[in-house]
């Protein structure tokens, strides 16, 4: 299945983004090809930021949303066509900041969605001011003395809002982005996947991520104290399903 548009990719050269994109062209065809999925199926929804001009790259139905608000519009059409997949992209300032009500609300229904969160710690495409993921201390755009406040766990937030898939990967390895985003568009459930995206332009941390990532290995997914530990480890940085259940999913 050709998903190649006519648009000029205007990301920065090297962007871990293109990854990101590589690995969702590689996941659609895998499902496509395996009558898992229908090109007619998918409705993917991205919000504003660097993250935001994945839908103009990708030959599929989308549909670019306000700041932080792509996320009920995808709710709105699975209620409205339960035969969709749907998919948001979104990015770490797009929905922890102004979308965060959005995110946990539908993982608490347990809205049958996939949310992949581009995480590059910075406001990369407003020149690198600081998310409610930038590390305390690092100076930006918007804190040239540092920034005063400390960074949540987004991943233990939406274990605790009743998110059904959690996963973190790596935007520059690819085919392990790629084997966990089949994973949690068949997941039946609110399925959240957060990719570290590396920004090279604003905030280059790939050097530091290289010493400190490493991928889960004989997870149990179920186990919610499992998935715990792997969600609040701080030294190093965890890659894989950490969380998944079946649970009952809102149908309006």
């Amino acid at each position: 299945m050709n998903l190649n548009t006519k648009m000029i990719n205007t990301w920065c050269p090297g962007c871990p983004n293109f990854g990101i994109l590589a690995a969702f062209k590689n996941t659609v065809n895998e499902l496509v090809t395996s009558g898992e999925l229908r090109p007619e199926q998918l409705a993917i929804a991205a919000g504003i930021g660097c993250h935001g001009k994945i839908p103009d790259y990708l030959n599929v139905n989308s549909f670019i949303g306000l700041h932080g608000r792509s996320l009920p519009v995808l709710v709105g059409a699975k209620l409205a066509n339960p035969d969709l997949k749907v998919v948001g992209f979104v990015g770490d300032g797009d929905a922890y900041a102004e979308g965060l009500d959005h995110l946990l609300h539908a993982a608490k229904k347990n809205i049958d969605m996939t949310v992949i969160v581009h995480n590059n710690q910075v406001f990369a495409l407003t020149t690198g001011q600081y998310t409610p993921m930038t590390p305390k201390g690092h100076k930006s755009r918007s804190a040239p003395y540092g920034n005063p406040e400390e960074p949540f766990n987004p991943l233990a937030l939406l274990l605790a809002a009743g998110a059904t898939f959690i996963a973190r990967t790596y935007a520059l390895d690819i085919r392990h982005t790629q084997k966990v985003m089949a994973d949690a568009m068949r997941h039946r459930g609110f399925s959240f996947v957060e990719i570290i995206q590396p920004c090279i332009t604003f905030y280059d941390t790939r050097e530091i991520l290289k010493e400190k990532m490493y991928p889960v290995e004989n997870n149990t997914p179920d186990d919610i104290e499992s998935a715990r530990s792997f969600i609040y480890e701080t030294d190093k940085v965890p890659l894989g399903v950490f969380y998944q259940v079946k649970k009952t999913i809102f149908e309006g």
